[in-house]
C-alpha cells in the first residue's frame, strides 16, 4: 500500500503533462472528484519540469499549472505541455535522501538523465530519468515538502505500475537505483506479473508492480516502456462511465481481478493513461 510516511524508495507525487490545462482540469474534476488550484508564482514544490516524452511547465514562475486537490488535501499536480510533439502523460515520483546519490546511481545502471538534481527553493530537490529501456520517471529530495496530503483513499494515487518489454532488465535497474525487492505473481490468463516492495520494508508496503509486454502492445509511448498511475475510486463503473462521457476512453475493462478488484485502464481526451481500481479490500496491482 502507497502511504504518506515517504520511505526512501516509495512514491510521493505524480504530476500530469497536459495540453490544455483547464480542459484537464475539468475533465479530473469530472472523472475523480478533485479541485483544482492554479499556482503561477513560483511555489510549486513538487511540479515537474517534464514528462513522459516532454517539457511542461508546472506553475513556476510565469507558467501555467497547478495543484489537485480532493477534499481538500493535495493529491498531484497539473502542468503545461510545451515540448513539440511530447506525449501528454503522469509522471510519477518517487523519494530518495539523496537526489544526486540516485542520479550516479541511475547513470551507473545504464539510464538517462532528463532532468538533472535541481532545487525547488526550502520545498525540496527533484531529477527526472529514464531507464536503461525508455521508462521515464523522476525523484524527490523532500526539504519542507515530502510529497501529496492522502494516498490510498478514493481519488488518489494507491499504485504504481510499469508495462516494460524486459522485466528481468526493469528489475535489475530498479533494484539498483532503490533498492527495491520484488515478488512473482502468476497472471491467471498467463504471464507473470512483479511486485515491487521499498527496501526494508514488509511486502504489505508494497507499492506497485511491473510486467513484460511485447513493444507492440505499448503503442502509447511508441513500443517503449512506461509507467502510469493507479487511482483508487469507490465505483470502478461508474467513474468509467463518466471518463467516457467527459470525452476520455478505456482501453481495458471494467474487470474483475481475483484478490484486488474491479478495475479498468483508461485513457483521458489526450490520451494521458491511468487506471481506476475498486479493491476488494486495499489497492493492490492495476
Amino acid at each position: 500500500m502507497i502511504t504518506t510516511d515517504f520511505a526512501p524508495g516509495s512514491p510521493c507525487w505524480l504530476d500530469l503533462g497536459a495540453p490544455d490545462v483547464p480542459a484537464a482540469a475539468a475533465f479530473y474534476g469530472a472523472v475523480l472528484g478533485w479541485d483544482y488550484e492554479p499556482m503561477g508564482d513560483g511555489t510549486d514544490a513538487e511540479g515537474g519540469e517534464s514528462r513522459e516524452s516532454g517539457d511542461s511547465d508546472d506553475g513556476g514562475a510565469g507558467g501555467e499549472g497547478g495543484m489537485f486537490r480532493k477534499d481538500g488535501k493535495i493529491v498531484a499536480g497539473l502542468g503545461k505541455l510545451t515540448e513539440e510533439g511530447a506525449r501528454p502523460a503522469w509522471m510519477i515520483y518517487y523519494t530518495v535522501t539523496d537526489a544526486d546519490a540516485t542520479t550516479k546511481a541511475v547513470e551507473q545502471g545504464g539510464g538517462t538523465v532528463r532532468v538533472a538534481p535541481r532545487d525547488f527553493g526550502q520545498w525540496g530537490r527533484m531529477a527526472q530519468y529514464s531507464d536503461p529501456l525508455g521508462g521515464q520517471f523522476a525523484v524527490w529530495q523532500p526539504g519542507e515538502t515530502k510529497g501529496f496530503d492522502v494516498a490510498d483513499a478514493p481519488g488518489s494515487l494507491s499504485w504504481t505500475e510499469l508495462y516494460t518489454t524486459d522485466a528481468g532488465a526493469a528489475k535489475d535497474f530498479y533494484g539498483g537505483v532503490f533498492g527495491w525487492t520484488f515478488s512473482d505473481m502468476e497472471l491467471p490468463g498467463g504471464g507473470t506479473y512483479s511486485l515491487v516492495t521499498p527496501a526494508g520494508l514488509p511486502e504489505e508496503r508494497m507499492h506497485g508492480g511491473l510486467m513484460e509486454m511485447p513493444g507492440e502492445q505499448l503503442g502509447l509511448a511508441h513500443g517503449k516502456p512506461y509507467w502510469h498511475p493507479v487511482f483508487a475510486v469507490e465505483d470502478c463503473d461508474a467513474t468509467v462511465a463518466r471518463v467516457t462521457e467527459n470525452g476520455g476512453a478505456v482501453q481495458m475493462g471494467p474487470e474483475d481481478a481475483e484478490g484486488v478488484g474491479r478495475l479498468a485502464v483508461c485513457l483521458d481526451p489526450w490520451r494521458a493513461d491511468f487506471v481506476v481500481l475498486t479493491p476488494t479490500s486495499s489497492p493492490s496491482p492495476g
